[in-house]
């Protein structure tokens, strides 16, 4: 599919979580066939340009993406001196699926099937939602850190793929770990000279190429 040659809906929103509200960013493609929240990790917010680098290449491939702030600004300037909130996996749980709630009563997102898109304490986070909320039907995590949803795992339907740089050994070892607890359908994948951000020539697109096609798979 050539997102040129396709209507685009780009919108600024607020998802309502508890008493706050998150900037989010909802682009969907005419004909979508899913629809990806991105769950970012600590110190990132929704313009991280490595989620919005996957974003358009899921895009492109007909899914509708939705990338939002687990923080509020006030929560991120005082997780800037705290690191209160980064490891609060069940908290960072608790935003993503008020994201996931947002998703399921919009007009332009409630007839579709949704995944996440988890980066480092977010990919735990994805986690941790898929274990309490079977509206998930799959999960990516890039540079993920799964072993942070370690007593939920086991509790995990969705199909989940893990996402590694090959020169990312601490990580990698801790995904390992992971997947041996996961019971349902799961893969890892590691991208050959890549470290944690993926920001050697040519490795955010191999995260890109992988992402779409597993998402392309399990969201119909």
């Amino acid at each position: 599919m050539n997102v040129l040659d396709s209507k685009i809906l780009e919108v600024s929103v607020t998802i309502p979580a508890g008493t706050v509200r998150l900037p989010a960013d909802l682009v969907m493609p005419a004909g979508a066939t899913g629809v990806v929240i991105f769950a970012h990790g600590s110190g990132s917010g929704r313009l991280s340009p490595r989620n919005r680098s996957v974003a358009f290449s899921l895009l492109e491939r007909g899914l509708g993406t939705l990338l939002f702030d687990l923080l509020t600004e006030e929560e991120a300037r005082e997780e800037y001196y705290t690191a209160r909130l980064r490891f609060d996996i069940s908290f960072l749980a608790r935003r993503l699926i008020a994201a996931m709630d947002w998703v399921s009563q919009h007009e332009t997102t409630r007839d579709l099937p949704p995944g996440c898109f988890g980066s480092s304490t977010g990919a735990a986070a994805a986690l941790v939602a898929a274990a309490t909320d079977d509206r998930v039907r799959a999960i990516v995590s890039r540079g993920g850190r799964p072993d942070l949803a370690a007593e939920h795992l086991r509790r995990v339907q969705a199909p989940v793929l893990l996402i590694v740089g090959e020169n990312d050994g601490a990580v990698m070892e801790l995904n390992e770990r992971a997947r041996e607890q996961l019971q349902c359908e799961n893969s890892l994948s590691i991208v050959p000279r890549a470290g944690h951000l993926f920001e050697e020539p040519g490795a955010l697109d191999e995260v890109s190429r992988l992402a779409s096609e597993f998402f392309v798979k399990h969201l119909k």
